[in-house]
């Protein structure tokens, strides 16, 4: 065989049969060219032949092979072919696990084949050296007792291609059988000196087929294939295919072994910088090992996984004694303390948020429908991309322990921050580590507390942010209250991304106007009302009076406050819209209450009688009355009841004027009164001046005399376009000399040209109004809606009337004016 430029040229010689025994007794398969074999075929044409059939292999023409003989019936077979001289059949089984195998159980394409030589081995098994010679195709196949015979026709191998084409893919076979000869390490090497040694394009692609790792039915496809140049493609496809899968799997081997090889340089050199550090007596801190163990419980991303392995070999680089140790060992405790992926399971139970919200809560019926509405929302969408809540009001009307009910109706964790007097910009985002005592934000040192990366957060007073030269908090909220933003929300301390996203903030203000517009625009508002004296009522002996007596040591059955005295207590000594300072009255009264039975039990008096707190004793409990609430007045000239809202609830507001024969018609205002409130009286007079003439008034009249107005109590600031109505009211009464209805309020702005315009605050105004014994209110047509979405029993024994002309007014307020 000779070699140019890859391609071989092939001489026939007429060898001895060649078999090459390896140093481990292996039977190294090579040419086969019996000088019998003519006469071998001609015995076979037409003949019935013993069938040997083979499991999980297959046997080429002009091949020799060992064959391990198992079957009984298989071992009569190539004894008594061995000594008749006679050729067999060698057939592939399509299913090893059958035992005696029938024509539809082995593949149709065989080999006429000869045993050359039987070889009993110590361990009792016998292996037959069996030479192919013909490609045959099955006929039929007789099993009979001692072994199966079969009938055959041999076929014609087809040469049409060129010499110089049937040389290229050989020589192609040849490299590419050598490749993977060399990267498998189940093939012996000399197999390659077999290739060397081979004579014909045939012998070449029938050794290949037989010995290579190729699929069992495609080595049939190709051995059933007459075409000499289909075979030798069809054979080069699989063997690439088997190439570049073996080069694949040794290149992964390869890549593991440099991985392990790595890990174990690393452990040495982690061991002698232990011995060293044990040498030089600073002993060796298990610091960087409980990281370690910490880390591989942790449920992170890849990224931070990285930043950890990155952080965790500079700590162990670091020595003990160095500064620098506690900054890195204090940022890496950090990192593997957050709850990174881990989250709580939400439990949305719609109806078990309302009755938990209905049991911590009374009233605030508006703003428990929006939140189950936003928890619905929730549990449909499935994730948190929701707008952030924000709950704003006057104190103590249970802002924040409505957040802590959502928290509980939800089953997550509860956090909260309070904002108030937050200045410096690093209490949100954290220090970088560069700084001293560098640490991080409170938003991250939150989520560590809580555990879970998806809490309830409550953002307390959001509104009592400042900013300075350190920076602007309220700036660096901005990307915590985006969801677009916060599932990368980056602290300066910890210099990764942190996901904010499943995190359900909520906030809390008393003042939305101090919250900077774009923080604002980031939050969905929720006003929560103050409560109305009947709504503290319930509150108070449904909730507070309940947890006063137990706080205090007392039994229930032995404490009875009546409701005119709770009544009492609200009224004239406490003066809000929420229940913090009636709920320390109540607490002042209990106190009393213990003091009173401890005594008796120090004196041995019989304790079996109940305290009966009534309205007439309050007063020896909690002192004189320290509020004072204003009752109507009787019917004036020039006194009208306003409707005020103030940041405790609301109050009613008497406006009065006085004339007096001064020329100039000057207009006098006193009462510490705003910008905005003087605007209103300056525009009510220059109302009434323009159509005096519609109220029986001259000019003249009104320049002749000079008017003052006051609006008590002097010492209080007031301010808002509310009172415009009253005003105007007040100065018609005192001008015209008639008096102002008894029971009448009113609020309203008004313009220049007397349309009367909606004012806010009206559920505080009317209990207010109610309170003081009113019965008739004056409202802006526009405002009758939101009278209808109060309570009906707040409205119990009011008369509303609706206007939109100031004219209107008067017509309802003053006796006997003529408009």
């Amino acid at each position: 065989m000779k070699k140019e430029d890859n391609i071989i040229d092939f001489e026939i010689e007429d060898n001895e049969d060649i078999v090459l025994d390896t140093a481990d007794n292996r039977v190294i398969p090579l040419l086969s060219v019996d000088k019998e074999s003519n006469e071998l075929l001609e015995q076979a044409e037409d003949k019935s032949l013993p069938l040997l059939p083979l499991r999980n292999m297959v046997l080429c023409a002009d091949v020799i092979t060992p064959v391990v003989v198992g079957r009984k019936s298989s071992l009569k077979l190539v004894r008594y072919a061995y000594q008749h001289n006679l050729p067999i059949v060698v057939a592939t089984q399509k299913d090893a696990t059958v035992e005696t195998p029938t024509f539809n159980d082995l593949y149709s394409a065989c080999t006429i084949a000869k045993i050359i030589k039987i070889i009993d081995l110590p361990d009792n098994t016998t292996t037959a050296i069996v030479s192919g010679k013909k490609r045959a195709n099955l006929l039929s196949v007789e099993v009979q007792k001692t072994f199966s015979m079969a009938t055959v026709a041999t076929l014609l191998d087809i040469e049409d291609s060129t010499p110089k084409e049937m040389k290229a893919t050989c020589a192609a076979l040849i490299d590419v059988s050598k490749k993977i000869v060399r990267y498998s390490h189940d093939l012996p090497n000399e197999i390659i000196l077999t290739i060397d040694n081979l004579n014909s394009p045939k012998e070449l692609i029938n050794f290949l087929t037989t010995n290579l790792p190729i699929d069992l039915e495609e080595k049939i496809k190709i051995m059933s294939t007459n075409n000499v140049m289909q075979r030798a493609i069809m054979l080069l496809n699989q063997l690439s295919t088997t190439q570049q899968l073996i080069e694949v799997k040794a290149d992964i081997q390869n890549r593991a072994k440099q991985a392990i090889n790595q890990q174990q340089k690393e452990y040495f050199l982690q061991q002698q910088m232990r011995n060293i550090q044990e040498e030089l007596g600073e002993g060796f801190n298990n610091d960087a090992e409980n990281l370690r163990s910490k880390a591989e419980k942790k449920k992170w991303t890849p990224q931070v996984a990285e930043l950890f392995e990155k952080e965790i070999k500079k700590l162990e680089r670091t020595h003990s004694g160095s500064p620098d140790y506690s900054v890195q060992l204090n940022y890496l405790e950090t990192l593997v303390g957050l709850p990174w992926l881990h989250y709580s399971k939400d439990t949305f139970n719609l109806t078990k948020a309302e009755r938990i919200l209905n049991r911590d809560h009374f009233g605030l019926t508006k703003v428990k429908e929006r939140i189950l509405e936003h928890l619905a929302v929730l549990k449909l969408k499935g994730d948190m991309k929701a707008p952030i809540l924000c709950l704003y009001g006057p104190p103590g009307v249970g802002k924040t322990s409505l957040g802590k009910s959502i928290a509980e109706a939800l089953g997550r964790k509860y956090v909260r921050m309070s904002l108030g007097g937050v200045h410096d910009e690093a209490e949100i985002r954290g220090h970088r580590r560069t700084y001293i005592g560098a640490m991080p934000g409170r938003i991250i040192h939150n989520i560590n507390k809580a555990g879970t990366s998806n809490p309830v957060f409550i953002l307390d007073e959001i509104d009592k942010l400042k900013s300075d030269i350190k920076g602007d908090p309220s700036s660096a909220l901005l990307e915590v209250l985006d969801p677009e933003q916060n599932n990368t929300f980056h602290d300066n301390f910890l210099d990764v991304d942190y996901d904010l996203s499943k995190v359900l903030f909520i906030a809390t203000a008393n003042n939305v106007a101090a919250i900077p517009r774009p923080l604002l625009d980031r939050m969905e508002l929720i006003e929560v009302n103050g409560y109305a004296p009947e709504e503290k009522l319930q509150i108070a002996s449904k909730h507070l009076l309940p947890k006063q007596i137990k706080e205090h040591g007392l039994e229930h059955n032995n404490i009875k406050i009546t409701k005119p005295a709770l009544r009492t207590i609200i009224d004239n000594y406490t003066n809000e819209s929420g229940v913090r300072e009636l709920d320390r009255m109540i607490a002042k009264v209990m106190r009393i209450t213990a003091l009173n039975e401890a005594k008796k039990t120090n004196s041995n008096t019989n304790n079996n009688h109940s305290n009966n707190i009534t309205q007439e004793n309050i007063k020896h409990i909690l002192g004189r009355q320290r509020y004072n609430h204003d009752n109507q007045e009787p019917s004036q000239v020039g006194i009208v009841t306003g409707m005020a809202w103030t940041s405790v609830g609301g109050e009613i507001l008497f406006i009065e004027s006085t004339i007096n024969k001064t020329k100039g018609g000057k207009l006098t205002l006193t009462g510490s009164l705003g910008d905005v409130m003087k605007e209103s009286a300056t525009l009510a007079m220059e109302y009434i001046k323009a159509h005096c003439e519609e109220f029986n008034l001259t000019v003249d009249f009104i320049n002749e005399h000079s008017l003052h107005m006051h609006f008590p109590e002097g010492a209080t600031p007031k301010d808002g376009p509310s009172a415009g109505i009253a005003i105007v009211t007040s100065l018609l009464s005192t001008l015209t000399n008639k008096k102002v209805k008894a029971g009448f309020a009113m609020s309203g702005e008004i313009t220049l040209r007397g349309k009367v315009l909606p004012v806010g605050g009206l559920k505080e105004k009317i209990l207010a109004a109610k309170r003081a014994g009113i019965t008739n209110i004056i409202l802006c047509s526009e405002n009758q809606k939101d009278v209808d979405e109060i309570e009906q029993e707040y409205l119990t024994g009011l008369t509303f009337h609706y206007i939109k002309d100031m004219k209107e007014a008067p017509q309802l307020a003053i006796e006997n004016i003529i408009i």
